[in-house]
């Protein structure tokens, strides 16, 4: 498995001969000239997790893609008529790629803005490393996972919300995502303290180059 960062909640995973690239949002652009995806996956509605001024020439420019994404996006961004619904507790195929959704909310931004949808999405495939993504949640915790997407920071988040929900996962490795709203001095206290205080070793890949995950521990 092979993963890139490409910005905020952006994430290109490849593994078993598959492209998959999740919430490309409009607080990144490194995924604006990606050809030759199989699968766009998003987690949410919100615009940093699905640019709507950009996902229609993504979407053309990847006209084979399957478009899997949390079922309120469907009524809240318009995709062509080439979305399906992902929902909480669901999972899809692609190829040897099974692409399991996990939670379902959004977190908690304030009590007087109502929840929307969310999903987890964990990726994996026979004897390749599982990979989680949260979007904008960290209320689910699944096991056996090998790699974390750590969201850094949102209105939504609390560092000690961050630190159980890495030790919760209690995956091997990580990298911060989620994390255009923080300054450098910021993430260094994120990456810093997530890796201290959990069992996940933490990787930096805001340089944009591909990080090959070692083989499952699980």
């Amino acid at each position: 498995m092979q993963l890139t960062h490409l910005g905020h909640a952006a994430v290109l995973v490849e593994v078993a001969d598959r492209r998959l690239l999740i919430d490309p949002g409009n607080l990144s652009s490194d995924w604006h000239t990606l050809t030759g995806l199989d699968a766009i996956l998003v987690t949410h509605q919100h615009p940093d997790h699905v640019d709507p001024a950009r996902i229609g020439a993504l979407l053309a420019a990847n006209p084979d893609a399957k478009v899997w994404v949390e079922p309120q996006v469907l009524d809240n961004v318009d995709l062509g008529g080439r979305g399906e619904g992902l929902a909480a507790d669901g999972s899809v195929d692609l190829g040897a790629v099974r692409v399991s959704a996990v939670g379902g909310l959004h977190a908690v931004i304030h009590r007087d803005i109502p929840q929307i949808g969310n999903v987890g999405l964990l990726v994996e495939a026979e004897s390749e490393p599982c990979f989680f993504h949260p979007g904008d949640s960290l209320a689910t915790c699944p096991q056996g996972v090998d790699v974390v997407a750590v969201p850094g920071y949102g209105p939504w988040a609390a560092m000690k919300e961050t630190i159980d929900f890495a030790r919760e996962v209690g995956a091997p490795q990580g990298f911060i995502i989620h994390d255009r709203l923080l300054s450098e001095p910021g993430f260094g206290l994120v990456f810093s303290r997530v890796g201290d205080m959990s069992p996940t070793t933490m990787v930096d890949l805001r340089d944009g180059r591909p990080f090959e995950v070692g083989q499952p521990t699980q």
